[in-house]
């Protein structure tokens, strides 16, 4: 274990599939669903509200030890009746489940799909807030702030960057173009800086000038991605 190696958390919302991660030793995600953790060290769950006392909490995770792609049917052939039977799931393989003691917690019950994070964060985290940076912080702010105001968009944190891009930022793609709004120092026709200051009136700020920017661009060019089942 490494301070920058990456952890991928992901939820799990019923009991069969926390086995499967437990027992069968896999996890799936749909393909395009968590497109830069898929390659993360480590795989950490945060259990739903199926869970009675562990609601609302990561208690475990896990090395991932590989990947391959497959069909929902294929991964789960006693659900092969299922409407996204046929949709492809990334098959993320795992060693044994660990338990995270103390558990992060979620006390101000934000909302929870996939988070990126690093083992460092990770390792001292007590509730979720403790997984970002500043950086991620701020995107994340700005990010539920766009879906308020209607704005699909895709949020990319500091522990998912590579080499060529620094920095955390927000995507949306665009009728002209991909509208990107980055903390990192960036430059370009389409490139909004982002300066992380964590106040109401600095996130506002933010959305209306990414607002400004999509409707520069033609608007929002809409783009269907499957949800997790």
């Amino acid at each position: 274990m490494y301070p920058e190696d990456r952890v991928l958390v992901g939820v799990i919302n019923r009991k069969r599939d926390l086995d499967r991660a437990q027992y069968g030793h896999w996890y799936r995600v749909p393909q395009g669903k968590a497109q830069k953790g898929i390659h993360a060290e480590y795989v950490a769950f945060y259990l739903s509200r199926a869970f009675d006392e562990l609601n609302g909490g990561i208690h475990y995770y896990a090395r991932r030890t590989g990947l391959e792609l497959a069909r929902r049917a294929d991964l789960l052939p006693e659900e092969a009746a299922h409407p996204r039977a046929d949709t492809l799931y990334h098959k993320l393989q795992l060693a044994e489940l660990r338990r995270k003691d103390p558990p992060i917690l979620n006390p101000t019950r934000r909302p929870v799909s996939f988070i990126y994070t690093t083992w460092d964060r990770f390792e001292q985290a007590q509730v979720l807030a403790d997984l970002y940076s500043q950086a991620d912080h701020f995107v994340d702010r700005v990010f539920h702030a766009l879906e308020g105001n209607g704005v699909h968009s895709q949020r990319y944190f500091e522990a998912e960057c590579d080499e060529d891009r620094k920095g955390a930022e927000i995507r949306i793609t665009c009728q002209k173009g991909t509208v990107i709004a980055s903390t990192a120092e960036a430059s370009g026709e389409h490139v909004i800086r982002l300066r992380v200051d964590d106040t109401a009136s600095a996130v506002q700020m933010s959305v209306h000038s990414i607002l400004q920017a999509i409707q520069a661009h033609g608007g929002p060019l809409m783009v269907n991605v499957p949800v997790e089942g």
